[in-house]
């Protein structure tokens, strides 16, 4: 399916012209103008307000886009923004300049069904496209996820942690043809990043006796900005004997209600236990790092 969107509906109240450089200008200021339009167009497609059409309309730019290559896992905190390359093949007309200061294409990741998109994510830039022939031009962008996105249509939410899918826009101000958005290029999954820590005491311990591992699995809370516990997950116990470089699972646990793992081991040599998390499609796979035991 193409998702498609005029180019009044992506500015709005905003006037086109605003955002477009003339050509004599290009050299000395375009480069703002079209980050400000790429923005815009990222914008309108977070807020879901674009309609799908089956295939191109008339008079629509004679472009696609193939080859979307990201990331597949991409892991958002709660403070730093993240930023991640994309590479894309974008196939056009003949006619159409994809070298003009007027013509440019983004890439994108968007939440939800392509119909009713509830989020978007794009680049601060348009992509930078290296022409590979007279009508296809190997692409490089940037998506750029921001926790503390201030935009209230571009905000990360926790149900939105997941898969997300990737699309293209492009656009070509000089032939006044519509905006073309092509949906359902790939997926990444967009994460809630994971911690996850361990102590096992008492240290030093005697040989034969019990050692209480304890630890807390938590994850990032998109909404609040603050890392809470992840509840009800199974969580491996490993230990690594000193001088080996191989972990061994020892136990299964569940996370609490507050994300505490607590179990007990026999201490049996010296060597180095850590909590290790699987991950799920909205949390990534996370170990502590190794706490040391010394056996007496």
């Amino acid at each position: 399916m193409r998702l498609r969107a005029t180019v009044a509906a992506v500015s709005g109240a905003l006037a086109l012209s605003a955002l477009v450089v003339p050509a004599a200008q290009a050299a000395d200021g375009s480069s703002a103008h079209r980050t400000d339009l790429a923005k815009v167009l990222v914008q309108h497609a977070a807020s879901g307000r674009a309609g799908v059409a089956a295939a191109p309309a008339e008079g629509d730019l004679d472009v696609t886009f193939s080859n979307f290559k990201i990331a597949k896992a991409i892991k958002v905190g709660t403070t730093n923004k993240v930023s991640v390359r994309v590479r894309y093949t974008l196939t056009h007309g003949a006619d159409v300049k994809i070298d003009s200061d007027n013509f440019f294409s983004v890439p994108l990741i968007y939440h939800g069904s392509s119909t009713t998109p509830d989020n978007a994510a794009g680049g601060d830039e348009p992509g930078i496209c290296v022409v590979t022939s007279a009508t296809t031009a190997d692409c490089k962008g940037t998506i750029v996820l921001n926790p503390r996105e201030t935009d209230r249509d571009m905000r990360l939410r926790n149900t939105q942690a997941g898969t997300w899918h990737g699309a293209g826009i492009a656009i070509d101000m000089d032939s006044e043809k519509e905006i073309v958005q092509v949906d359902g290029l790939g997926t990444t999954l967009v994460q809630r990043n994971s911690t996850l820590t361990v102590n096992a005491a008492p240290e030093p311990v005697k040989k034969g006796k019990t050692l209480t591992v304890t630890g807390k699995l938590s994850r990032a809370n998109w909404e609040d900005h603050k890392y809470h516990g992840y509840t009800g997950q199974s969580v491996k116990l490993q230990f690594r004997k000193k001088g080996s470089s191989t972990y061994t699972t020892l136990k299964t646990v569940k996370s609490d209600s507050t994300g505490a793992l607590k179990t007990t081991v026999k201490a049996t040599a010296d060597g180095y236990y850590r909590f290790s998390f699987a991950g799920t499609t909205t949390t990534p796979a996370v170990s502590a790092a190794g706490d040391f035991v010394d056996v007496k």
